[in-house]
């Protein structure tokens, strides 16, 4: 990595954390442990790059946790689970989550994981600001103003605008979407693309977002 990153890393099974600060830290990663989510939440104000959150956690749980970590700046988040992976990882990614391993899983997975969507998140390309339908639109400070009002996205919301603004005019395939915004190791359902899409909408009514039905989706300008 080019710069060192600092990561918050929420988990109540002791021996994991260490483990897990043990293997990042000699990725050249700057890694603070919490074992509950009531002790996380004393540091939600900190500045950090990544949050790798357990959703199983004693009193606050990793959804709520989520929730206010989102209302206080978009910081990517992966979430980590034992429990029904489908579910989590709907709710999770409802919730403004950038990716999800479930336990399971080897800790050189998740630091492969981590770096990735780290690169993608901050290590973009400079680009020029451009406006859609009166939406401004930042790539290198990653926001979107409408008429002047900043627009709250998640990272895999202003991922997918990007990556669509990119391709105007051009029908990508689910599968290609979430290989560029999840990564091409992601394993999960579609649905993820529909969800985010979804919201995307919501947010940004006069993009002209558009459904090939059996293909994918397009931004038609």
């Amino acid at each position: 990595m080019e710069e060192t990153y600092k990561v918050h890393l929420v988990e109540d099974e002791e021996n994991l954390v260490q483990i897990l600060k043990t293997y990042m830290e000699k990725e050249g990663f700057q890694v603070k442990t919490f074992v509950s989510g009531e002790e996380a939440m004393e540091s939600i104000h900190e500045s950090c790059h990544l949050w790798i959150l357990d959703i199983m956690l004693p009193g606050i749980d990793g959804y709520e946790l989520l929730k206010k970590i989102k209302a206080e700046d978009d910081v990517p988040v992966i979430f980590i689970s034992a429990r029904d992976e489908d579910l989590d990882r709907i709710v999770g990614l409802e919730l403004g989550s950038d990716d999800y391993i479930a336990k399971p899983f080897m800790p050189r997975e998740l630091i492969i994981r981590a770096k990735k969507l780290l690169k993608r998140v901050y290590q973009q390309p400079s680009q020029k600001r451009f406006e859609i339908v009166e939406y401004e639109i930042d790539p290198t400070a990653r926001k979107v103003l409408d008429r002047g009002e900043p627009v709250e996205l998640t990272t895999k919301e202003m991922d997918l605008i990007l990556y669509l603004v990119d391709h105007v005019n051009q029908t990508l395939s689910r599968e290609q979407i979430l290989v560029h915004v999840w990564g091409d190791d992601y394993v999960g359902s579609d649905r993820a693309v529909d969800d985010v899409i979804r919201r995307v909408r919501k947010k940004m009514p006069r993009m002209n977002l558009e459904t090939s039905y059996g293909l994918g989706y397009r931004l038609i300008t």
